[in-house]
């Protein structure tokens, strides 16, 4: 990932954190830079935690990501 993109998202998922926890700018960073650095087990995490238990997920582990792929 490119240093940019890297920037990019940091930035977006700490606003929206900001806004939806309501809570300081440097804590929502500091959250935001922990997913992104553990994108693999956090996505993966969410995906197991919201699916149902009488459906298998649609969604194959690998082709999980946080951000789209370009």
């Amino acid at each position: 990932m490119q240093h940019s993109t890297l920037l990019r998202n940091i930035m977006f998922i700490s606003w929206e954190i900001q806004r939806k926890k309501k809570c300081i700018r440097s804590k929502a960073l500091s959250s935001a830079w922990a997913i992104t650095q553990n994108e693999d087990i956090t996505v993966y995490r969410l995906v197991k935690k919201h699916s149902h238990d009488k459906y298998p997920n649609k969604v194959k582990p690998q082709e999980l990501s946080l951000f789209k792929q370009q």
